[in-house]
């Protein structure tokens, strides 16, 4: 593979959701085998917010589909190792990229919803989402090796309240609120040297009036200029994405699922935001978990409908995130 074509792998892969938009990945290309390397990036870590990395490997496994997503559409049959070497933990994957992709391969259909693909932290309609529509994000989280459930509606109150408690947890602890303040923006981005990462202000949506629907209050009490108030959706849809395991490998798998669901609600005309401020504290994240579900471990909350397409995030330049030996 020349540059030209290992960059634009790269471009898509990184256009992955990240938590805070901290993007927490690099990609190494090795022209003698063919193969990519995805290494966490630890810097890039939130130790108040992700104490245990479990988001950094949602994230990854996340940038880790999309590449699969692109080096399909580029013809090329991406044949992926997770955790390949014990020695180095901090390599998540290794991507063979010499053999050639089936025409007919299914992920194809995904390209060119990466970037369409967006948070959207707005309101979002009442309508509700067509079963088949519903059964087809759960086939997508299957293909990954994760579980998708639709909780029934006095689960998904009881979701909303742990979010709830959640903030309040989040509001007393003076770590989560620094690293919360460290990312996410208050004023517009643009004019000289817009910042490459976090969530700027024109992504983080209105204030929510009343407390319907589970999008994140990442502003920490902080003012934002030109920010508004809305009513968002009374009875929101939630989408609970988990696996039977809860191991740095499951959580790759997680992450891969989550994109793959996303992008196919995407393709499908639906827009997402996502929520694991209860899944961040030991003793909510258990009751997050559907108990007429077998899922075990709940790794993210989606929150799924029809409405206004999110802002797009920054993302760092290429020579930040990928080295080709």
């Amino acid at each position: 593979m020349d540059t030209p074509a290992v960059t634009a792998l790269i471009e898509d892969a990184a256009a992955a959701p990240s938590l805070h938009n901290a993007q927490p990945w690099t990609f190494r290309f090795h022209r003698d085998s063919g193969n990519l390397r995805l290494h966490a990036d630890l810097e890039r870590a939130l130790p108040e917010t992700d104490p245990h990395d479990r988001g950094l490997h949602l994230s990854c496994g996340a940038a880790l589909f999309n590449l699969r997503v692109a080096a399909v559409a580029s013809g090329r049959e991406p044949v992926v190792r997770l955790l390949p070497d014990d020695s180095d933990p901090t390599l998540l994957a290794e991507v063979d990229l010499t053999g050639r992709a089936a025409s007919d391969d299914p992920l194809a259909v995904f390209g060119p919803a990466i970037r369409r693909r967006h948070t959207s932290r707005c309101p979002f309609l009442e309508d509700d989402i067509p079963v088949v529509l519903r059964d087809g994000l759960c086939v997508a989280a299957d293909l990954e090796g994760a579980r998708l459930v639709f909780p029934h509606a006095w689960h998904v109150q009881s979701v909303l309240d742990l979010v709830h408690d959640a903030e309040c947890q989040e509001a007393w602890d003076p770590g989560v609120r620094d690293e919360t303040v460290q990312w996410v923006r208050t004023e517009p981005s643009g004019g000289e040297g817009p910042a490459p990462d976090g969530i700027p202000a024109e992504a983080l949506g209105p204030g929510q009036w009343g407390a319907t629907s589970p999008v994140r209050d990442l502003t920490a009490g902080r003012p934002v200029a030109g920010r508004g108030w809305a009513p968002f959706e009374k009875h929101p849809h939630i989408a609970l994405l988990g696996t039977a395991y809860d191991r740095p490998v499951d959580w790759l798998r997680a992450g891969q699922a989550l994109e793959r669901v996303w992008l196919q609600a995407t393709v499908d005309g639906l827009v997402a935001s996502l929520t694991s401020q209860p899944l961040e504290w030991p003793e909510l994240r258990w009751a997050v978990r559907d108990p007429n579900s077998a899922m075990a471990h709940v790794q993210m909350v989606i929150r799924l409908g029809y409405g206004p397409t999110g802002h797009p995030t920054p993302r760092r330049p290429l020579d930040e995130v990928l080295d080709i030996l």
